[in-house]
């Protein structure tokens, strides 16, 4: 485990309300992220997911109502988030080891320290022996195990995590879903995902949103560890009504 975080901080977003071009996103929302956990966040295209995310990030475009608190046993934490997307932006003139490096390189912060950690997330990761190799030359999968590892670099005890692995084929987002799951773990994961498996093989907690201005239609706990394998009886049990609530939802 590289996060070992027993602290996590919370996320609590209270009577939150936001229109974008014109169109009210959210409407008085209130939800609760529990910190130290994988909360997956679903829902159809347009119904404000990855704006959650952007409202955790602080990001000073939207204009909003409400409050967006981190907390971490009812005492303010520190707001610094770590940010993963769908496309892994590795600088292409980068080696892959620069590209991890990236955020310390920024601050000047690189030391042997620094190094070393980022080698032993590059063993973790299976791509020993490609550091100063360049993204050209990396397959699909191992670009975005990299984005994964210059993400955790960050050392962030909150990860934003934008369907960081719905580009990629099915094996290799299994795999990729198996070693963010062990490498976050500790930390406090906000992932959005339109795939209803990916959230039960990954989440401690599930948030279906619908409509709009979007509500919270279902929030479903899951009991062990992830990642859960398909045979798992949690992912058997929860499956059929996440489906079931995401195929009421009419077409945005």
């Amino acid at each position: 485990m590289v996060m070992e975080n027993g602290n996590a901080p919370s996320i609590i977003f209270k009577n939150i309300s936001l229109s974008l071009g014109g169109e009210e996103l959210f409407k008085d929302l209130s939800l609760t992220i529990e910190g130290g956990e994988c909360t997956c966040i679903l829902g159809p295209s347009g119904c404000g997911k990855s704006t959650l995310l952007r409202l955790v990030s602080g990001a000073p475009s939207l204009v909003y109502q409400g409050e967006v608190n981190i907390c971490s046993q009812g005492v303010e934490a520190d707001k610094k988030t770590a940010w993963m997307s769908q496309d892994d932006l590795l600088l292409p003139w980068f080696s892959l080891l620069d590209n991890i490096l990236l955020g310390a390189k920024l601050r000047n912060q690189v030391s042997p320290a620094i190094r070393e950690k980022a080698y032993e997330l590059i063993a973790a990761a299976g791509l020993s022996g490609y550091e100063k190799t360049l993204p050209s030359a990396l397959s699909g999968g191992m670009r975005q195990r990299g984005a994964l590892l210059r993400t955790l670099m960050e050392d962030r005890s909150v990860l934003l995590m934008d369907e960081p692995f719905s580009a990629l084929d099915a094996l290799t987002r299994m795999k990729l879903q198996n070693l963010s799951a062990e490498l976050t773990r500790g930390a406090t994961v906000v992932l959005v995902t339109h795939d209803p498996m990916e959230a039960l093989r990954m989440g401690n907690t599930i948030i279906v949103l619908s409509g709009k201005p979007a509500r919270v239609q279902c929030r479903v706990s899951l009991s062990g560890a992830p990642p859960r394998e398909a045979d798992d009886p949690e992912v058997q049990k929860h499956f059929s009504v996440l489906l079931n609530e995401l195929l009421n939802e009419p077409l945005q």
